[in-house]
């Protein structure tokens, strides 16, 4: 095959395999995950901790290679689940994403709910790396490929995995083999702020048995939020990202092969991603400030706002061939340090407001600063057949012990002496519970978690074109945690929880071969989300109502699913196709929501609820050089169940009413050409059109609505009666792609790109302070980027 075609027939596989199908051609980084070798014509996963085409997986996956990554321009999972049916990510500011798979969804969770579970497990190559709301936002560079595993994948993935399980894959050593790859990027954001980043990749051999890895990169983003008000100005969320991973494989050639790891990275942000439309200190309410109406993109700052995420994860993978069984023995340790310091004026004032406090103290400005230290150790050990008969099987055990520790401080300078001078002289000293001052709420939450489990799955071929696949899961797991707080918006808690479960997760998976280009897939399979314990309520903030009404929520159970679906995979001469439709039928599902105006957030379990739809991603190519790809999905995700009286309104779970943070439609329809313009280079054009269908942030958004929230605080003239009404729907958005390059056969490549081409203002979710009595805004995606990037490989 001459260069041209090779490059062409690679550049069809990956808008392919975009669509989690397999590739027309071997991509150039479509590789085995153990020995990093081409495959020829598939692409090789390890969803089923075995090596599989995607063709033999018996349930749905999607893969995203090397080269779609970098052909779509994707540097976050959010950019990611726009190509596979099913994915939705939240976007809640950097580094802190929520995602669910298949409509599984229990609404929002905030920084301040340290004991809340994740539904989708999240996993770099063996390690676990899962932390609600704070799985680590990982550079997507020098990726093998990136596995969306659609369903629950209880059974080899274990607690988390309720919805889906996403796993990025890196590229391995390589023994034998010198190569590498440099990587620029310059960017626009909104016209007006640059970004860029700096990424490289190089594989050394060290002798003939073993081979180093090194990558490390370097992101600046760009800001595109500005801010009024004292601590105001342009593109104030800006940030950047750096790191590297560093892997030594030693493999002796005679069955035994070694490869620990280390990995490094660091996120700061200089502020969020928040479109504010009203505030305390800034609104078209007020006579004795100035009256504000805030424009696209825009907020209000008293004090600047932060973020940072350091991770620090080393990994150990033994592999030993043991005659016919293969022994892999996966241990890990993770450290994370999590800082979400923002401005808690509006609030804080808020508060002040109702306790009468003089204009100084409401003006105060307020700290909220969270830190989360995690310290986390997993091993598992596994033992699968390797031989080519029948019966093909995997077993092993799972152990893990993290040690989470979150506090909250609430640093206001002044505000005991306003506290004391209003309500009387050492008021703010016998509230304290320890804490320092001028900190109206402070809280101590330590975690320690421990889960043990055992697993096993076996396939069995009843004949050629038929597999019977089962499994199960064993899970034990215990949580201890301690809640301490103080201060004058606190209770002055000290207690203790514990909680503990155990249970069993089956899988039952049919595959059938009814040719070479068609197999017909059937599932039914039981995920878990473990449960835990509420936060007290910050009684002395909840109106009387509020406390009555949500005060009863203390503990919530752990969360079952059990899924069923029918799949086809089907592929042809330029053609190739997945489709699957799936019913999932949820128990205790675990509810987030606003406790009123107590500014505290709870979990609960809801009886019943389902989610049910159809997923489907297929490509092909009418003619040598010109492809299509299209990956969507159909979901309905209601509740089942309707609660009584006032909670009905006040939670949003009536039968009938929508999970949150899911569109019932969305999908990607993307188009390429490629062509030859010299003996030695290719151009290419690339076009994506991303809908994205209307959304609800929270349940309880879909009763009453549009609402009226009333505010409530005769503050800077402001009548008490004063009120905002929104529509809380979020609206359905499009976001149109553009992308032009050119290869050659030196490794250079360049291409330009255009990113959110019409400039749409998409709001991802609804961002509420305090009941909306102290902010209502949004948070909002990328506007228009226009961007250049340069490649070279070696």
């Amino acid at each position: 095959m001459t260069p041209i075609t090779t490059r062409r027939a690679s550049r069809a596989a990956a808008l392919l395999a975009s669509c989690g199908l397999v590739a027309l051609a071997a991509p150039a980084f479509a590789q085995d995950a153990e020995e990093g070798e081409e495959t020829g014509n598939v692409i090789i996963v390890t969803a089923t901790k075995r090596d599989s085409t995607i063709q033999d997986v018996p349930f749905s996956i999607n893969a995203q290679t090397q080269e779609d990554i970098q052909r779509s321009g994707a540097g976050t999972l959010e950019d990611l689940s726009r190509n596979v049916a099913g994915l939705s990510v939240q976007n809640l500011g950097p580094g802190q994403s929520q995602v669910s798979v298949r409509g599984v969804s229990a609404g929002q969770i905030v920084r301040d709910q340290p004991g809340v579970k994740e539904q989708v497990g999240v996993y770099l190559d063996e390690s676990v790396i899962s932390l609600s709301l704070f799985t680590p936002d990982l550079d997507l560079f020098d990726l093998n490929r990136v596995e969306t595993l659609r369903g629950p994948q209880g059974t080899l993935f274990g607690s988390g995995s309720v919805g889906g399980t996403i796993r990025y894959i890196t590229n391995q050593p390589k023994i034998g083999v010198t190569e590498g790859l440099v990587e620029g990027n310059i960017n626009l954001v909104d016209g007006d702020d640059l970004g860029w980043h700096l990424k490289g990749a190089l594989n050394a051999p060290l002798g003939e048995r073993a081979a180093l890895r090194a990558v490390a990169y370097y992101t600046q983003y760009g800001g595109f939020i500005d801010a009024i008000g004292p601590a105001g100005g342009e593109d104030i969320n800006g940030g950047e990202r750096y790191g590297g991973r560093l892997a030594l494989t030693i493999d002796t050639g005679e069955g035994f092969k070694i490869t620990p790891r280390i990995v490094y990275q660091k996120v700061k942000a200089d502020g969020f991603n928040r479109q504010e439309i009203w505030n305390l200190y800034a609104n078209p309410d007020t006579t004795t400030r100035p009256t504000v109406e805030f424009n696209e993109r825009e907020q209000y700052l008293l004090l600047r706002e932060a973020f940072e995420d350091e991770t620090i994860i080393a990994d150990l993978v033994v592999e030993a061939e043991l005659g016919p069984v293969t022994m892999t023995s996966v241990s890990s340790y993770t450290n994370r340090d999590i800082l979400v310091s923002r401005d808690a004026s509006a609030l804080t004032g808020s508060v002040s407001v109702d306790l009468g406090y003089p204009d100084a103290g409401v003006l105060l400005p307020s700290n909220l600063v969270d830190t989360t230290d995690v310290e986390s150790i997993t091993q598992e050990v596994r033992f699968a057949s390797n031989g080519s008969g029948p019966l093909q099987w995997v077993i092993g055990g799972f152990y893990s012990q993290t040690d989470r520790f979150y506090r909250q401080r609430l640093p206001t300078p002044g505000y005991d002496a306003v506290t004391d001078a209003v309500l009387g002289a050492g008021t703010s000293a016998a509230v304290a519970n320890g804490f320092p001052a001028d900190s109206p709420y402070n809280a101590d939450l330590p975690y320690d978690l421990e889960q043990i489990s055992v697993f096993g799955e076996a396939t069995y071929a009843l004949t050629d074109a038929f597999d019977v696949t089962l499994g199960a899961r064993y899970y034990d797991y215990k949580e201890e945690r301690q809640f301490i707080s103080g201060g004058l918006f606190a209770n002055g808690d000290n207690r203790s929880d514990r909680t503990k479960s155990d249970g069993v997760s089956p899988r039952l998976l049919l595959s059938y071969d009814v040719n070479d280009t068609l197999t017909l897939n059937a599932q039914a399979s039981k995920g878990f989300r473990l449960g835990g314990v509420n936060d007290p309520l910050n009684i002395t903030l909840c109106t009387p109502a509020d406390a009555d009404l949500f005060g009863a929520f203390q503990s919530y159970e752990d969360e079952t699913l059990w899924n069923y679906e029918i799949g086809a995979k089907a592929q042809g001469r330029g053609f190739h196709a997945n489709i699957a439709g799936f019913y999932n039928d949820i128990k205790n599902l675990q509810v987030t929501l606003d406790a009123g105006s107590c500014s505290s957030r709870i979990v609960f379990n809801v009886d019943k609820a389902h989610s049910m739809g159809i997923e489907a991603e297929f490509g092909f190519s009418p003619t040598t050089g010109l492809d299509f790809t299209f990956s969507g999905s159909v979901i309905e995700a209601e509740f089942d169940t309707t609660l009584p009286g006032a909670l009905v309104t006040a939670t949003g779970i009536r039968n009938g009413n929508r999970l949150p943070t899911v569109p019932k439609f969305q999908f990607t329809a993307a188009g390429s050409y490629e062509f030859p313009v010299a003996a030695n280079a290719d151009v290419y054009v690339a076009a994506s059109w991303n809908h994205v269908g209307n959304r609800y942030t929270q349940p309880a958004d879909q009763e009453n609505n549009p609402r009226t929230f009333v505010h409530g605080l005769p503050f800077g003239g402001a009548p008490a009666t004063a009120s905002t009404t929104v529509d809380l729907q979020l609206p359905s958005y499009d976001l149109v792609n553009l992308n032009v390059g050119i290869d050659f056969d030196s490794g250079l490549s360049v291409s330009a790109y255009v990113n959110n081409l019409f400039d749409e203002n998409a709001l991802l979710s609804f961002d509420r302070e305090r009941g909306g009595r102290a902010r209502l805004g949004y948070n909002v995606g990328q506007p228009r980027t226009i961007g250049m990037t340069v490649r070279q490989s070696f």
